[in-house]
């Protein structure tokens, strides 16, 4: 699934370590939904929240209606990738 946080915090973790704190806006689970794979972290909630929850189905159909979605998850995975690249070299 696909997770839009409207209200409250979350941290991204992985091996225990923590990666980012998410905020109202920010989103998580479209690596997943996009290649089929493993999800790549864990996303716990680290205040009460509330999420917008989209099912593999309906993300891939708001894809296709709305264009301007995709190319702004590319863009995001684009950052997050430079990002991880440029910590890993350090």
């Amino acid at each position: 699934d696909f997770y839009l946080i409207l209200d409250g915090a979350a941290v991204v973790r992985r091996g225990g370590r923590k990666l980012a704190g998410l905020g109202p806006g920010d989103y998580f689970g479209e690596l997943a939904l996009l290649d089929g794979g493993t999800r790549s972290a864990t996303v716990e909630a680290a205040a009460p929240s509330r999420l917008l929850v989209i099912t593999g189905r309906q993300f891939a159909a708001v894809l296709e209606e709305v264009p301007a979605l995709a190319s702004k998850l590319l863009l995001t995975m684009a950052a997050r990738l430079r990002d991880a690249d440029a910590k890993a070299v350090h």
